[in-house]
């Protein structure tokens, strides 16, 4: 519900702007609400959940997603709809962090291959879902659906937590009060920058002013965590080198895949004019290609190792990335579907690995550090992933319009799609450095 809550809206935004008498490109402030929210809120969730007990706070979480959700179906205008979506956004943040993190500490090792597999799933899903179902909403009913089919989701999902989830004896960490204003102010910060460059006539000189005020609290904040006897945000996972790979390295691969159904459908669109729901319909085969490799993502791994499967299968990933530059509306399109079948194989692949192995060398203990630290990176490098792939597609219109008429409207695009694979190529490096054994304590056991 939370991961296609955060895609869905997308092919809406004319109705929605139609709706409430604006302009589309005013819509992205909701959209940056949300985000922005989701940002800043994130790293009090592994708190939250320990102050108060995981039970309740998940509960709390879907409850206020909910309600929050009939409240954006219901806006009247467009300050209702961001007030609803930035305290949906508080809803999102403790939502999915908290119900990850009890998972993890509820599964023994034996079993942690099998449950990581499982809760990779909603987000590889959702960004391909989650425009083609948006649109069908759209062409056949109100926008406004989009939001209220959240309501008998959240009354499952609420049953479901208040029967399933066990009660933990909450402890009384004290709120530290620096971390979350030093720390939740950069995120914001960053969180901006993304959303400002993603914009179709990006402000410069405002990314960067937000870039000098995230970083300018980054450090500091970062300084006060290593520090603080109970920060908010424990970076004591990042001494494991399983867990840095997948923040550093496994943080590119993430902003390459959240580029790619951004930039796919308006390639489609202005490239080779296909309608929205043609374009959206192709990205089908993405999550054909997830859903195929995804019963054999354990065998995989067990068979190779978790340092091969990184390695050979993120450069397969970084190459089909980079071989959506040859498409054309010349190329057969059973050829343009099965490279975007291929790509979201490795993508599930990926996306797999490296959440498991996240995860294999962090004790019981620093679990919940562990899992929100990773969740606020996985939430930082999604968003950056969107405006990695605005920030390419705006260098290759300057690289195209150089050549003096000798490139075509798809031009941009084909640019736009090496710069990304580069980027995920580049996210490789890190896992050359992980030993060959790397993983091995939860690959060897039984799942």
């Amino acid at each position: 519900m939370e991961n296609l809550d955060a895609t869905v809206i997308t092919p809406a935004v004319p109705a929605m702007a139609k709706s409430f008498g604006t302009a589309p490109v005013d819509l992205s402030t909701g959209v940056s609400a949300y985000m922005l929210a989701l940002g800043v809120f994130i790293p009090v969730s592994g708190w939250a959940a320990e102050r108060f007990g995981a039970r309740r706070i998940f509960s709390l979480a879907i409850l206020i997603f909910t309600l929050t959700s009939v409240l954006c179906g219901a806006a009247q205008n467009l300050p209702e709809f961001v007030a609803a979506r930035i305290v949906q956004g508080l809803g999102g943040a403790m939502m999915v962090p908290v119900g990850r993190l009890v998972v993890l500490k509820e599964t023994p090792k034996e079993g942690l291959v099998r449950a990581i597999a499982v809760l990779t799933w909603p987000a590889l899903v959702a960004p391909v879902l989650g425009p083609p179902f948006g649109g069908l909403i759209v062409d056949h009913g109100d926008w406004r659906w989009i939001f209220w089919l959240n309501l008998p989701l959240g009354v499952m999902a609420l049953l479901g937590a208040l029967r399933l989830v066990p009660a933990h004896q909450p402890s009384q960490r004290s709120f530290d009060w620096p971390g979350f204003l030093l720390m939740g102010g950069a995120l914001f910060f960053l969180m901006l920058v993304t959303e400002i460059l993603a914009r179709p006539h990006p402000a410069l000189l405002a990314a960067a002013g937000a870039l000098a005020a995230g970083l300018a609290l980054l450090v500091p904040g970062v300084r006060h965590l290593k520090r603080t006897e109970h920060p908010m945000l424990s970076l004591a996972a990042m001494d494991k080198p399983s867990f840095a790979v997948v923040v550093w390295g496994g943080s590119l691969f993430r902003m390459g895949v959240s580029a790619v159904p951004f930039l796919l459908p308006v390639m489609f669109q202005i490239g080779f004019g296909y309608t929205s729901f043609q374009s959206g319909s192709l990205l089908m085969a993405v999550f054909a290609g997830n859903l195929m490799m995804k019963p054999f993502t354990t065998a995989v791994m067990k068979r190779f190792g978790m340092r091969r499967v990184l390695i050979v299968n993120g450069a397969l990933n970084a190459s089909s990335i980079a071989a959506c530059a040859l498409f054309a509306l010349s190329m057969p399109l059973w050829l343009t579907c099965a490279i975007l079948f291929v790509g979201g194989m490795t993508r599930s692949m990926q996306f797999t690995a490296l959440n498991t192995i996240a995860f294999a060398d962090i004790p019981g203990a620093g679990m919940a550090d562990a899992n929100t630290l990773f969740s606020t990176a996985f939430q930082l490098a999604m968003g950056m992933g969107v405006s990695l792939g605005a920030v390419a597609w705006q260098i290759g219109n300057v690289w195209a319009q150089s050549w003096q008429g000798g490139a075509d409207a798809a031009t941009p695009f084909r640019i736009a799609f090496l710069l990304v694979a580069a980027v995920s190529a580049i996210g490789l490096l890190d896992s050359f450095k992980l030993a060959r054994d790397a993983g091995s304590s939860v690959l060897r056991a039984r799942a």
